[in-house]
């Protein structure tokens, strides 16, 4: 058994590995717009340009903290996700990065649709939307979550014993 768990922490560290390596690029890819736009001059153009910049850097905040969660979960902690206070940890952490991301990228999208194509409104506004309905999912998960976690006490303690290995 010591050895499938090995070769799942060695998986685990080539995606943690390739998800950071991406934010990288897209890190590198949102500094090359935003440095080609900051030469081409101050008008509505390098504003676009700057927006879809920064939607590239969200995208690579995602990757970002995706890669740093599967490090901390899976290699340092090696915690097992079936506690409920660690599944809430766990999704908690993800969905505060998606949820922001998403948003960012429904503003990118609004402020493309408007200034370059305005029958995309309506596909900007359902991501915004559907940020809002994650972020009320996600609330409602974490308050039936609560509850889930009165009944394992012992969870809550081991989730803390383990966030000492990151210390």
């Amino acid at each position: 058994m010591k050895l499938v768990s090995a070769f799942f922490r060695v998986v685990h560290g080539a995606m943690a590995f390739l998800f950071a390596l991406a934010a990288l690029v897209l890190i590198g890819i949102a500094a090359r717009i935003g440095w080609e736009a900051v030469h081409a001059g101050f008008d509505a153009r390098t504003a676009q340009l700057i927006i879809e910049a920064v939607g590239l850097v969200a995208a690579a905040v995602v990757a970002l903290q995706i890669a740093e969660t599967i490090v901390e979960e899976e290699i340092i902690r090696d915690a097992d996700i079936s506690a409920p206070t660690r599944v809430r940890r766990f999704l908690s952490r993800f969905f505060v990065v998606l949820i922001v991301a998403l948003a960012i990228e429904g503003l990118v999208a609004t402020f493309k649709a408007l200034h370059e194509n305005p029958s995309q409104l309506p596909y900007a506004a359902s991501l915004l939307v559907g940020v809002g309905v994650l972020l009320a999912a996600w609330g409602i998960f974490i308050r039936l979550n609560r509850y889930a976690e009165e009944l394992e006490p012992e969870a809550m303690a081991d989730a803390k014993k383990e966030d000492g290995k990151l210390k």
